[in-house]
């Protein structure tokens, strides 16, 4: 059986949280940066989250927001994770999860190609300054923060991250099993995350695709 975790980010109607629940999904994201589309208040995210049954975590994604923000966010949607996707130092986010006991994810923003002549991301480096984040989110680094909807090149990764990882970054249904094989023994763990590979428009989630995701993940063969 293949149990690698799935979060379906930037959820913001009741019938795409069900049906993202309904599939399988371990985890959904609510967008907390009003420049997304996938945009939602943290009432909004509250009202969405009350929905979850146990065991599937609601995560809030966070771009440089204040610490009474991100704190106010969290008051309203208990055992939240944090997820930090703009230019947090470690201090700032092992202080404001350190204080609201959250835990959290710290969002790598990968190039799509490492131009010619500079040296690759160095993930190594950031998971040894990012220790203490719970897991790293891989994305694609474009102009726009809150998600990338590309893929970034997976065989520029290291080998030897230390740190949980979650792939995300232009994943869809017919993409995500390759992901998967190029990218999972190259940290301690591996999950995947999902927003606009499952949508029929930005922010409007389309059940038939996320269903379609997860099975692809769950039918995904692993190396040994």
């Amino acid at each position: 059986m293949n149990a690698i975790p799935i979060k379906i980010c930037g959820i913001t109607r009741e019938q795409d949280l069900l049906a993202a629940v309904e599939a399988g999904a371990c985890a959904v994201g609510f967008v907390l940066y009003p420049p997304s589309p996938r945009h939602v208040s943290p009432e909004r995210a509250a009202e969405l989250a009350a929905l979850l049954p146990a065991f599937v975590t609601p995560v809030l994604l966070f771009v440089n927001a204040s610490m009474e923000d991100i704190a106010h966010a969290a008051s309203l949607v208990p055992g939240a994770w944090l997820q930090f996707h703009g230019d947090e130092t470690p201090e700032f986010c092992q202080t404001v999860a350190g204080q609201l006991g959250r835990r959290w994810l710290r969002v790598a923003r990968i190039p799509k190609e490492t131009p010619v002549g500079k040296a690759p991301f160095d993930l190594v480096n950031y998971a040894f300054i990012y220790s203490k984040a719970h897991a790293l989110l891989l994305d694609t680094l474009v102009d726009a923060y809150g998600g990338s909807g590309s893929t970034f090149n997976w065989s520029q990764l290291p080998t030897n991250v230390n740190a949980h990882l979650v792939l995300s970054g232009g994943l869809t249904p017919a993409n995500v099993a390759d992901g998967i094989r190029a990218v999972q023994s190259r940290g301690l763990s591996l999950a995947v995350d999902v927003s606009s590979g499952v949508e029929s428009a930005k922010g409007i989630k389309d059940p038939n695709l996320i269903r379609e995701f997860v099975a692809a993940v769950r039918n995904t063969q692993l190396a040994s």
